[in-house]
């Protein structure tokens, strides 16, 4: 064969062999890089059959250092981690960005997951569980009147009446006073004025017994027998129901105002045909909730950092009382605008909520799968955004343990670090109440008193995620209160120290959750 023809053939078959490997590297780096963005589940422990790792968290829960579960995770594994708690596998999120994307979704991508006994107890029309349209009316509904001047100009007088009415029967005797238990009773009347238009007496009574015996059910074994914890606190949610629905009745021969007085005025004049009398006395015992949990414990929290902290507490004092002097002189009562556009005063309810982390976290249910910057979550898997660990991250906040009202002077409060109420759809729609009955409270209560705060335990457990977004932290400060008999320039300084739950309490507790667990709903899911 001639020379010439064979280097033309060898020159075809090098360049078609080129041409395949080049192809087939191509072909291979496309793999390759599609692998590396193929989303895919955290790292992380499913832990014991059944059980997975919800013994260590409770156990963590009830320590000095509550995130500790979360925090050995997130060093061992990242801020995305995957577990097994409370009967189902979990990813758990301390990654801001992620929680937001968690927040923000809508029904399509996931729902709100709670506890069996709790559902029962709210029922499948409750603010907290339903989705969708319906969802975001009566959100959109009640979250506007909450915003209005005219209930937080209710608010204000109802807070300072109630407020000073207790301290006047505070005595200086050297008895303790529980703080916890006296706000609970007057931002329990102040709420229920807010929501039903209650005032203080025999109904309002009834009511606070009644709630009393319904709240107590929400973390309780869901067996619904004669005898047991849900049973009766489902018989006191009837009862209140038929409370409201009598309310209702009277509302509807007496004909609504134009002008809703109450959050029961706002749903009954609403025109859209979706809101039954049913739904509407169960979501407005539902919306009780933060009278008994979110605002007592702000408060409580805040007087306990504030029993440690003497220079914050001088702080407040001062500026507080310019604000009275000034109304004084101007012959004004002190308005909620006053309250709220109290610097200093904010910057410390502001600090008491990311210290004090009253909401933990959110629960909710991934109904598809879900890819989150990078992550997969699989669908039916729960999804755990835990706030308190964004909250006490000391690379976004300096000294993160540290009571420091300062650090928000040039901060943005309304970032992905920072969420205290939730956020998203279900964002709690009273964050605005809340702080305000929190600034009248502390007003009242710097202005008129010193105190020496007794031992007291804290207790970070269990915890509630619903419209009201609550963590039920139990705690309650005993103070010994002396009556400002001179100016406010001695202040006392605070010797105030929490321990944990003795072990035995928190051991009683873990077997009962267990026993939660296996009679919860649904069987856990197998890992993927």
């Amino acid at each position: 064969m001639d020379s010439s023809l064979i280097s033309i053939l060898a020159a075809v078959l090098l360049s078609a062999m080129t041409v395949f490997l080049h192809n087939k590297m191509k072909k291979t780096r496309t793999e390759a890089n599609s692998f590396k963005t193929r989303p895919v589940l955290p790292h992380g422990s499913l832990g014991w059959p059944l059980l997975g790792e919800t013994m260590d968290f409770i156990s963590c829960a009830y320590s000095d250092y509550p995130e500790s579960f979360v925090d050995r995770r997130r060093r061992r594994y990242g801020k995305v981690f995957k577990s097994h708690i409370f009967g189902n596998p979990t990813i758990v999120s301390t990654d801001a960005e992620v929680s937001r994307f968690i927040l923000q979704s809508d029904a399509k991508v996931f729902v709100p997951s709670y506890p069996k006994s709790l559902t029962e107890l709210m029922g499948k029309s409750s603010i907290l569980l339903i989705n969708g349209g319906l969802q975001r009316r009566i959100h959109g509904l009640v979250g506007s009147f909450f915003k209005s001047s005219q209930l937080k100009a209710q608010i204000t007088t109802d807070m300072n009446k109630y407020s000073q009415q207790a301290m006047n029967g505070w005595e200086d005797d050297g008895f303790p006073i529980f703080i916890q238990d006296e706000v609970k009773n007057i931002a329990f009347q102040v709420l229920v004025k807010a929501l039903i238009g209650l005032d203080p007496g025999e109904e309002m009574e009834f009511l606070k017994r009644q709630f009393k015996e319904f709240i107590s059910g929400l973390m309780s074994l869901p067996i619904n027998l004669p005898g047991s914890k849900l049973h009766r606190s489902l018989k006191a949610k009837r009862e209140m129901v038929k409370l409201v629905k009598r309310i209702i009745q009277d509302r509807r021969i007496n004909s609504i105002p134009a002008a809703p007085n109450d959050a029961l005025d706002v749903l009954l004049g609403d025109t859209s045909g979706l809101l039954s009398d049913d739904l509407i006395s169960g979501n407005m015992i539902d919306m009780m909730i933060p009278g008994e949990d979110s605002v007592p414990i702000l408060i409580t929290l805040a007087i306990k950092y504030l029993s440690d902290s003497p220079l914050v507490l001088y702080k407040l004092t001062e500026e507080n009382m310019r604000l009275r002097r000034l109304k004084a002189e101007l012959e004004e009562p002190i308005s909620w605008s006053d309250y709220l556009s109290s610097p200093f005063t904010q910057m410390v309810i502001t600090e008491a909520l990311r210290m004090g982390n009253i909401i933990v976290g959110v629960m909710r249910r991934a109904m598809k799968d879900v890819e989150i910057k990078g992550y997969l979550i699989p669908k039916g898997w729960c999804v755990f955004a835990y706030f308190r660990s964004v909250h006490l991250d000391e690379t976004t906040y300096a000294k993160p343990y540290e009571f420091n009202p300062w650090r928000w002077q040039d901060r943005e409060i309304s970032s992905c670090n920072f969420t205290p109420f939730g956020g998203g759809q279900r964002l709690c729609p009273g964050l605005d109440l809340a702080r305000l009955e929190a600034s009248i409270f502390l007003h009242h209560f710097v202005t008129q008193f010193r105190w020496v705060a007794e031992d007291d335990s804290v207790v970070h457990f269990p915890t509630i995620d619903s419209a009201s977004s609550c963590e039920s932290l139990a705690l309650r400060i005993s103070l010994t209160l002396y009556r400002f008999r001179r100016k406010i320039s001695t202040v006392a300084k605070s010797a105030s120290k929490y321990t944990a739950a003795g072990s035995a309490q928190w051991q009683a507790e873990i077997v009962f959750l267990v026993i939660l667990l296996m009679t919860g709903e649904g069987i856990p899911q197998k890992a993927p």
